[in-house]
């Protein structure tokens, strides 16, 4: 009977538990994309869906309720030739909320030079340490970048690791046929997201993650006027950042992934903090500025 127990409960735990840490929601497009074969793009989402989720990221145990979840949309816009494709990747990524059902938006970027080639129903291969694959390195990449900003949100500087590996990426990438893996091919894209997030410079950013996250969000259901006052305090992090290079990336990811949250967090604040919060964000992202009016507005988060 005792060993019926335990092979129950082994049979449980291992239902539980998962070597995978991402659950990755994938989806392609290829609305734009003339022609009667369709099915590659379905293959395509399968193919990257399982990569993603099925791939062993990091050296620690996620049970299944603890996978980070997030979303990758691709849109094909152009198919080159029978295996060469070019689109958008949109890379989203949420945060649940200790004692709460609301999830906090951590990433929301779009990645305009997504170029790769795709053979159907041949395995999608990637490798640490060499440059042999334009698709899984984009996949491989955003999955660290995602697995970094994750870890931020709960410990100090906790994603180091996953960035400095989506940094190794781009760095054997230098020599690649396909875009955005170069300082010099935009402002705003993989290789200055990861300069960004390695660079001390901008280490306040960082700290903002977590302070915003562990040390305000996390204690709202508890203690709401504690968190929203972290909060405010520590907005001023992307202040400093801005005012040393205001055309940064990473400011830009914050306020397209937060400005609606913030807008709703402060509009329960006190007439004080609601003045220092807008005061900031106006400086800090100009073209929401009319947005962050809103604030003066009575809600309740």
């Amino acid at each position: 009977m005792r060993l019926i127990l335990s092979v129950l409960l082994l049979f449980a735990l291992c239902l539980r538990l998962t070597g995978q840490e991402l659950q990755c929601n994938v989806s392609v497009s290829s609305a734009r994309i003339e022609g009667t074969y369709k099915e590659i793009f379905n293959s395509m989402r399968t193919d990257i869906s399982e990569f993603m989720n099925n791939r062993k990221w990091t050296d620690h145990q996620f049970a299944v309720d603890e996978r980070i979840v997030c979303t990758i949309f691709i849109q094909v816009t152009d198919q080159i030739g029978a295996d060469e494709f070019k689109g958008t990747m949109q890379v989203q990524l949420n945060r649940p909320i200790f004692n709460s059902s609301y999830q906090s938006p951590i990433l929301n970027i779009k990645d305009n030079d997504f170029d790769v080639r795709y053979v159907e129903f041949q395995p999608l291969e990637f490798s640490e340490t060499s440059n042999t694959n334009a698709l899984t390195n984009i996949l491989a990449y955003y999955a660290y970048v995602i697995l970094g900003f994750d870890y931020d949100t709960f410990s100090p500087m906790g994603g180091t690791p996953y960035f400095q590996r989506a940094r190794d990426i781009v760095n054997k990438s230098q020599n690649a046929h396909e875009k955005g893996w170069r300082a010099f091919e935009g402002n705003y894209n993989r290789f200055w997201m990861i300069d960004n997030l390695s660079n001390k410079a901008y280490s306040p950013f960082r700290d903002l993650m977590y302070r915003y996250h562990r040390l305000g969000l996390d204690v709202m259901s508890d203690k709401p006027n504690v968190g929203r006052s972290e909060i405010a305090d520590a907005l001023r992090n992307i202040q400093k950042v801005y005012r040393s290079r205001p055309d940064t990336y990473i400011n830009r990811m914050f306020f397209d992934a937060k400005s609606d949250e913030i807008v709703n967090l402060f509009s329960s604040g006190s007439t004080d903090e609601k003045s220092r919060v807008i005061s900031i964000l106006s400086e800090c992202d100009p073209a929401n500025s009319g947005k962050y009016e809103k604030i003066t507005q009575q809600k309740v988060f």
